[in-house]
């Protein structure tokens, strides 16, 4: 039997090929910067390289409408579409979204028969916007939800937790399961901000009511107030809904010289996020954790960011001792309307708050 690798990195040539216009946010230099930083000294021998395959049209349909999967093809080879206002495609787009999603996958398979124990993706385009009939926000194809639906579907799972920490709401995992017990979504977003979506009140409908989590907040929130969220209210749901797999949608705009967001999160609050993230998925699913690159358009920030992420998958705790050492009820007390307003939501849906 082959070792295990504790962590895998998806990277692959054909992410820089997405390239959807001259100063655009969602540049080719947001994975330059960052597999540069992967060979850097610090890093190597830290990780396994994974090379993604394609995801098949089968696969992306698991997810998004048939004649939408059609679009997207019909713009492979040309130099320039709109999906929307802000979702542009080139030449080789299509093919780069096919392997962003295809890359999830395999770490998926190798996640879960054992092969490693998590797995980051940096990949792109991003996908938590698109929707099943719609790419919007940068997002061709939602490559987290198509992770889910396929571990689902291939790996008979029942409990899926998507974590998504990124500065906007993921509007487009949320519709994919706002009816689906079988994924529990869970996000922190700025709000109101595109796309608009995220409402505390939005917490799903039939059999998938009380399994969207949304966590709606003003500007300024900074590592404290993130980490005082993660403890007060994502960690005691997900330690009650005991999720097989655990997903993130690991956006960096957060950061807190982001030029499209207002919060103030530094990199060692992406490590203390994370690490809470890496509990919840050792108490429940044996350490069964993915993760995929969602926003982030500071690159010192982003670079920095993933790096702490990583590390802390390795089990190199670069997070702030004090802050993971806090009492969460005496820190971020900015958050602290925000955690009762929270709870006082869930308590109908989760035992833990009642």
């Amino acid at each position: 039997m082959a070792p295990v690798s504790t962590t895998g990195i998806v990277q692959a040539p054909i992410f820089l090929e997405h390239k959807p216009g001259y100063l655009h946010w969602e540049s080719p230099q947001r994975l330059e910067v960052l597999y540069e930083m992967l060979e850097e000294e610090d890093m190597a021998g830290t990780f396994e390289e994974i090379q993604p395959r394609k995801a098949t049209r089968e696969e992306i349909e698991l997810v998004h409408e048939h004649r939408y999967y059609s679009y997207v093809a019909s713009t492979a080879g040309k130099p320039h579409c709109s999906l929307d206002s802000d979702t542009q495609t080139s030449e080789l787009s299509f093919e780069a979204a096919l392997f962003a999603a295809g890359g999830l996958l395999d770490g998926v398979d190798k996640i879960m028969t054992g092969r490693m124990k998590n797995v980051f993706g940096l990949v792109r385009p991003p996908g938590h916007h698109a929707e099943a009939g719609q790419g919007m926000g940068f997002c061709l194809f939602n490559n987290v939800a198509i992770a889910a639906a396929y571990a689902i579907k291939f790996h008979k799972l029942s409990r899926i937790l998507i974590v998504d920490w990124d500065l906007h709401h993921g509007n487009g995992t949320q519709h994919s399961f706002y009816r689906d017990r079988r994924v529990l979504y869970f996000s922190t977003h700025q709000y109101p901000f595109y796309p608009g979506t995220g409402a505390f009140g939005e917490v799903g409908e039939g059999e998938g009511k009380g399994f969207t989590v949304n966590i709606p907040l003003s500007m300024g929130n900074g590592d404290a107030e993130y980490y005082k969220i993660f403890k007060k209210v994502l960690a005691p749901i997900a330690l009650e809904y005991k999720p097989e797999l655990v997903m993130v949608s690991a956006g960096f705009d957060t950061y807190f010289k982001d030029p499209l967001g207002g919060m103030e999160v530094t990199s060692a609050g992406y490590a203390a996020m994370a690490q809470v993230i890496l509990d919840i998925a050792a108490a429940c699913a044996d350490g069964k954790l993915l993760i995929t690159l969602e926003g982030g358009y500071n690159l010192g920030g982003l670079r920095d960011g993933v790096r702490s992420v990583i590390k802390q998958l390795t089990g190199e705790n670069v997070a702030d001792p004090e802050l993971l050492g806090s009492d969460p009820d005496s820190i971020g007390k900015t958050a602290d309307h925000t955690v009762t307003r929270a709870i006082g939501i869930q308590k109908d849906y989760w035992k833990c708050f009642s």
